[in-house]
């Protein structure tokens, strides 16, 4: 086994608790931006969404949004993470 599986095996957990908050966050953020980007859609086609609602099938947007951002952030997060782990050839110890 090579040095930089050993540091990665010991990076996993971290890797899943960073990445199941995150994918939490991204649905909810994500879900967010769909139902806005669904009020610009009801306002470019002049739908008008039933009292008490934000937009016309906004269950639509939020789904796509919240699908969309559950996927993305926990990938861009843990890719940050990856990148900023530094790599034992490069390390002081070396």
């Amino acid at each position: 086994m090579s040095p930089d599986a050993g540091q990665s095996a010991s990076q996993l957990p971290r890797y899943i608790g960073v990445g199941c908050f995150m994918a939490i966050a991204g649905f909810f953020s994500g879900a967010m931006i769909g139902v806005l980007a669904g009020k610009f859609v009801g306002m470019a086609t002049r739908c008008i969404p039933d009292p008490g609602l934000p937009v016309c099938n906004w269950h639509l947007f939020a789904g796509a949004g919240g699908l969309l951002g559950a996927i993305s952030l926990p990938i861009l997060v843990v890719w940050r993470l990856r990148q900023s782990v530094p790599s034992p050839e490069h390390s002081e110890r070396g």
